[in-house]
């Protein structure tokens, strides 16, 4: 199935201080499975045509293939609180836009499993200058971790599995 076919979205406010606007508007959030190489790259072409943007920064979040307990992780399965988590996710974003002269921000995260090498979070984040998309990405990615139910489970090649704790 494509993987615009296989996103759940989020209704956010944003507010851009850069363009003084208000709008409601879907956000995709979660993806099933991973993140592909493809749709990130068709994020970054869809701000081409944005020309207040100085400066663009993104994190990619890929699965480590970690050895732990004399096993060796071969994927993670993400799940959540869903109601919880947008409710989370859409409080980092409005934070994150009041604090940060960001022209846009996108938070993309997986759901699903996600096999080792694969992308499984996708921050990408666009403002006038480069100094704001430092600091806000590195918010953004420390406040998503610490703030947002999403647990991981790793899938060990034996067949066993531990819950991933969050560094």
């Amino acid at each position: 199935m494509p993987q615009s076919l296989r996103v759940k979205s989020l209704s956010v406010r944003a507010e851009s201080r850069t363009n003084k606007y208000h709008m409601t508007k879907k956000k995709t959030v979660f993806i099933e499975g991973e993140i592909t190489s493809g749709f990130i790259a068709n994020a970054i072409a869809k701000h081409q045509t944005k020309t207040v943007i100085g400066a663009h920064n993104i994190f990619l979040g890929q699965v480590r293939k970690d050895q732990l307990k004399d096993q060796t992780v071969n994927a993670i399965e993400f799940s959540c609180y869903q109601e919880m988590a947008e409710k989370k996710l859409h409080d980092i974003r409005e934070d994150t836009f009041k604090k940060f002269d960001l022209t846009c921000m996108h938070i993309y995260h997986s759901l699903g499993q996600v096999k080792v090498g694969e992308i499984c979070f996708f921050v990408f984040v666009s403002a006038p200058h480069r100094p704001q998309v430092y600091e806000a990405t590195e918010y953004i990615v420390n406040r998503v971790k610490e703030d947002v139910p999403i647990f991981g489970k790793e899938l060990f090649e034996a067949g066993e599995y531990q819950w991933k704790t969050n560094l």
